[in-house]
């Protein structure tokens, strides 16, 4: 099986908390991704969205777009006004030649409200659900049409958080909605990894490869503590580093034929946790599960 690895930007600059950043520039933030070994980097704030000035900066380092973060809000929102909204960015995916766009719902989330405890994220029904399905099954054929898939992604504090909640919305859409399975929210969710993965192998077309250190998880107060705060705490990092035993998702994957990209995904404090050094852990750690996966990666 073919897989290619790529890293986030959060580890460098964090878009909810720019308190957790690094004062680094786009360029040295590629520079370092392409020294860890990595041939793909999602997008973040920092990056222009016009390939005509980003494509040769991409050049130099050896990177490519390997998806980035859309803040959707068709839950509540008006599918054309989401179709203007998301306008600009497929256009520029599109150029970039990225695989998808990764769909993040954001009406009624709390996952950017850091006064909002992870108790209080947005429930719905399965009524809920299933209208809400049917809404991001038209956006996400629409999408496929205009020439760029969505990925959706299941997410702390937002409305589709848990393994229950993607179980209703995967029954409750279409094919042309993708998932993006991530690891690290899964698992904060309180989800079976693998389950979640024989389940839903045939919707999954990118994976982020997000580790997460349980002792920080199991003592945090849901009642009190938001999404924010559990990342301050140090909730997230990258594989190898953390409680996540990665091989066996790999192997899963594998099983099922999954190829495409594995992407790290892990905002932390960057004082802490220097995003080189933990950019080379994330990789070499990926690279040799890989390996006993059975996995080619892309150079």
């Amino acid at each position: 099986m073919k897989a290619k690895l790529g890293i986030a930007p959060i580890a460098w600059w964090n878009d909810d908390l720019e308190e957790l950043s690094d004062d680094v520039s786009l360029e040295e933030c590629l520079r370092q991704a392409s020294e860890a070994g990595f041939t793909g980097m999602e997008t973040g704030r920092r990056f222009p969205m016009d390939m005509n000035e980003l494509g040769p900066i991409l050049k130099r380092y050896g990177i490519s777009v390997c998806g980035g973060w859309f803040s959707g809000l068709l839950l509540d929102g008006d599918m054309e006004a989401e179709k203007d909204r998301i306008r600009a960015q497929m256009d520029f995916f599109i150029a970039a030649r990225a695989p998808c766009i990764v769909y993040g719902e954001t009406a009624r989330s709390v996952q950017g409200v850091r006064s909002a405890p992870l108790a209080t994220k947005p429930r719905l029904s399965e009524d809920d659900i299933r209208t809400y399905g049917r809404r991001m099954t038209t956006f996400a054929e629409w999408c496929a049409d205009e020439g760029m898939p969505l990925a959706y992604h299941h997410h702390m504090a937002a409305p589709i958080e848990t393994e229950a909640e993607l179980d209703l919305l995967m029954k409750h859409s279409g094919k042309a909605l993708h998932l993006l399975f991530d690891t690290g929210h899964m698992y904060f969710a309180g989800g079976n990894l693998l389950r979640v993965i024989d389940k839903h192998h045939a919707r999954i077309s990118h994976v982020h490869t997000k580790d997460v250190r349980k002792a920080v998880i199991d003592h945090l107060d849901r009642s009190k503590e938001s999404f924010l705060d559990a990342v301050v705490k140090g909730a997230f990092t990258v594989p190898g580093d953390g409680s996540i035993d990665f091989l066996p998702i790999f192997e899963r994957l594998s099983s099922y034929n999954y190829e495409g990209w594995f992407v790290v995904e892990a905002e932390q404090d960057p004082t802490l946790n220097p995003p080189l050094e933990m950019a080379r852990k994330g990789h070499a750690a990926l690279m040799q599960m890989m390996a006993q996966a059975e996995y080619s990666v892309a150079s």
